[in-house]
């Protein structure tokens, strides 16, 4: 078992990684019913891309040698009715150390690679825009 869910009630769930302990909760959004004092699992969802492209980066520098320590993602995720679902997840990704422009490229790819992209419904749009200093 990966991890055990349970319904606090009001909307909320508490999340806890069985491995670790680590936990989280999540909330409704404000335009599902909800309070918005957490992530909502949707939200879980379009950071967990942005997340899971750092990590295969981050396993790529490491063997190129390239710090890409301190890079920041900003996750836009955008839902649509109709059912209700993520339709498009916008992540901007912004560099703060100079890597080469072979280097770039490569490190693109791999986060293009990361199995959270992969494992996404194709039909929902992924806009990613590397931002290098």
């Amino acid at each position: 078992m990966t991890s055990k869910v349970t319904y606090e009630g009001a909307l909320r769930t508490r999340c806890i990684h069985l491995n670790s302990g680590n936990e989280f909760i999540t909330d409704a959004p404000l335009d599902n019913n909800g309070k918005a004092e957490a992530f909502s699992p949707t939200d879980t969802v379009a950071t967990a891309l942005a997340s899971c492209m750092f990590t295969i980066m981050g396993i790529k520098a490491r063997s190129l040698e390239v710090n890409i320590d301190g890079a920041i993602a900003e996750v836009t995720k955008v839902m649509t009715t109709e059912p209700r679902r993520i339709a498009k997840i916008i992540v901007d990704f912004d560099f703060p150390h100079p890597v080469s422009p072979k280097n770039r490229q490569i490190l693109e790819n791999a986060a293009k690679t990361c199995p959270v992209f992969f494992s996404l419904h194709p039909d929902i749009e992924k806009q990613v825009t590397f931002h290098w200093k």
